[in-house]
């Protein structure tokens, strides 16, 4: 009754949903599930303390599978959030990261060979900094790792290494989440039903 009732109200009101094909996704591309594999509820771990959790991270599929948002929560009080999208006019992946310490970070790169790949220059005072992060699926879980760069690329420093695990609770449940995610409202019908 209630779906007929909200499909009643929407056709008086003209709704474009009504008669019409649904629009294609706009990011159903393969390039804009090159990410995915990162989606998910995770325990970060120091590659060199591999059994003491470092974070707490979680990355969802936001804005109909259009973007990706990570929630870091650091045991040492940092805490982060970004915004991950495939830019498909320039062929890049596009990534901004803000902390509660006043980061922010611009990075934007590629996926290749298995291998998402983020570059940034961060400005400080010293002078700019050149960021390489990498984030590799593995049989374990994924490993991100970052160096830095102040002599214009010339040298690399490791920044941090770093193993993601799923999640105790998570663990049996793998990408289900990131599906349940792609597919709420995706149609027009589907808003209508849950109105």
């Amino acid at each position: 009754m209630r779906i007929l009732v909200a499909a009643s109200l929407a056709a008086a009101l003209g709704s474009p949903c009504l008669g019409r094909t649904p629009d294609p996704p706009r990011c159903a591309g393969p390039e804009h599930r090159q990410f995915d594999f990162w989606v998910g509820d995770w325990d970060a771990y120091d590659v060199d303390a591999p059994d003491k959790p470092a974070a707490r991270v979680k990355v969802d599929v936001i804005l109909e599978g259009c973007a990706l948002r990570e929630v870091y929560q650091g045991v040492n009080g940092l805490v982060g959030e970004s915004f991950n999208i495939y830019d498909a006019s320039r062929k890049v992946w596009h990534q901004s990261w803000v902390t509660n310490r006043g980061q922010l970070l611009v990075l934007e790169g590629e996926f290749r060979d298995g291998r998402m790949t983020l570059r940034a220059t961060e400005t400080t005072a010293e002078g700019p900094v050149l960021w390489r992060g990498v984030w590799i699926p593995t049989a374990e879980g994924i490993r991100e790792t970052a160096q830095t760069s102040r002599d214009g690329g010339k040298t690399w420093k490791p920044l941090f290494d770093m193993m993601f695990r799923r999640h105790r609770a998570d663990a049996s449940e793998g990408n289900a989440g990131s599906a349940r995610t792609l597919r709420a409202g995706s149609s027009c019908l589907g808003r209508l039903s849950e109105a």
